[in-house]
């Protein structure tokens, strides 16, 4: 079930002085984290049997639980319809996730760009959950 914890969000201002969005402190992280292929088996929408019968990745249970009492936001985010909705939050519940809360109805087809005010940081699962390093990589980035 989903963790009503909250989040002291700080306030900020434009040049104008008018209230924008607010935001985190910086040492709390808001990860979005998809569900199948990156903490479980791909198992597609179409079968749906198979979601209560599929294993998390234990090292992404133990790294997303560690993240989350660390007092880190963990959303789930996944192309999952609301009709899954149940047996989603019956899975995670079943495996012990801890987490803050649950998106469903992601786009599904990958080839993700995610385009936003605020900072995006992007890390492409590659089959097992570690503490996260700094690298540099090339990215996109809007011409001036």
């Amino acid at each position: 079930m989903e963790d009503k914890k909250t989040h002291e969000l700080q306030s900020v201002f434009n040049e104008k002085g008018e209230a924008i969005s607010p935001i985190l402190p910086n040492n709390v992280k808001n990860f979005l984290i998809d569900i199948d292929g990156t903490v479980c088996d791909d198992i597609p929408n179409e079968e749906p049997e198979r979601m209560l019968t599929t294993l998390p990745y234990p090292d992404a249970l133990k790294i997303l639980n560690k993240w989350y009492e660390e007092g880190h936001i963990i959303t789930f985010f996944t192309s999952r319809t609301e009709e899954h909705r149940g047996v989603t939050e019956q899975w995670l519940k079943k495996h012990d996730f801890k987490y803050t809360s649950l998106l469903m109805n992601k786009p599904r087809g990958g080839n993700y760009h995610w385009i936003d005010n605020h900072i995006v940081k992007a890390t492409r699962f590659k089959g097992k959950f570690t503490d996260l390093v700094v690298e540099s990589h090339g990215i996109e980035v809007f011409k001036d």
